[in-house]
């Protein structure tokens, strides 16, 4: 299949068409683009157990990208700490060009690749880490500096990228390559690259999570109750996992001190907060394997 950087023979009419024509058009590449992880999906679970494999040993997850795909990067680290309980030290994502690069493009930065690997010894990668480096060409010297630098330090390193055969897949341990082709637009990585990008990255994080206990059922279990919104998601969780009344699972968890998994445990195998934390303790955190 052509790279992301050919021009897209299905839609060369694209100006000619209305609006509806478009999004009906930029829709069926979208699917390419979920068909394509699905064709990788051994590769992404790979990628998932070494972050997973970190995390158990007390390491952290770095991402490292330059434009859409370090603003990629970036939203997926923010978003694991509320979503699964991780310390926001456990999870960073790193983009060429800094914080500003996030609102504002820095597209010179993305061509130096001793910034790349500096950004990383900075953040403190070490042995025990996981890099997820990304970049929708794979040839990004920003991302290939951060992945040398990972490398130096011992770090599990996967890469994330949509061109076969290119210099990333090769430079890491584990390399998710979703070939997704020529975009719509040519040139505009962001579109079904950076859905596939961000499928792939989901994916990775949150299988990662839910292999190192911090999903019960299907309950993010270990998120963060920090206003009224989460505070009665949380008691919903409580009540659908133990199978009681709203009143009783706002209970428990008020009992808990807010937390989702003592309140569940308190409720599946009776005891106080106490005697369920120290279960959890001795499982690990699971709460399958404390009930």
């Amino acid at each position: 299949m052509p790279g992301t950087e050919d021009r897209n023979p299905d839609t060369l009419d694209l100006d000619r068409l209305d609006a509806l024509g478009v999004c009906a058009r930029l829709h069926r590449e979208d699917e390419r683009a979920v068909a394509a992880v699905g064709a990788i999906l051994p590769d992404v679970a790979r990628a998932a157990q070494a972050v997973a494999d970190a995390f158990a040993r007390g390491g952290r997850l770095f991402y490292a990208g330059a434009g859409t795909s370090g603003r990629l990067g970036v939203l997926d680290a923010s978003e694991l700490p509320p979503t699964f309980g991780i310390a926001p030290e456990q999870a960073r994502g790193i983009i060429a060009g800094g914080p500003s690069a996030l609102l504002r493009a820095a597209e010179g930065a993305e061509d130096d690749p001793a910034q790349g690997a500096a950004d990383l010894r900075l953040a403190g990668v070490s042995p025990g880490d996981a890099l997820v480096a990304i970049a929708a060409s794979g040839r990004t010297p920003y991302v290939l500096g951060a992945v040398g630098e990972a490398r130096r330090a011992g770090a599990a390193t996967v890469g994330v990228l949509c061109n076969p055969g290119a210099p990333l897949a090769a430079a890491v341990d584990i390399a998710v390559v979703a070939d997704t082709g020529p975009e719509a637009v040519l040139g505009s990585t962001r579109l079904k690259a950076g859905t596939a990008t961000k499928l792939i990255l989901n994916m990775i994080s949150t299988t990662a999570m839910v292999l190192a206990g911090r999903v019960y059922e299907n309950l993010m279990v270990d998120m963060r109750a920090s206003n009224a919104k989460l505070h009665g998601r949380a008691a919903n969780m409580v009540a659908l996992a133990v199978g009681c009344a709203p009143g009783a699972a706002a209970e428990l968890l008020d009992k808990a001190g807010g937390e989702v998994k003592t309140a569940i445990v308190m409720g599946l195998a009776g005891g106080d907060a106490e005697q369920a934390r120290a279960r959890l303790a001795a499982a690990g955190g699971r709460v399958r394997a404390a009930l």
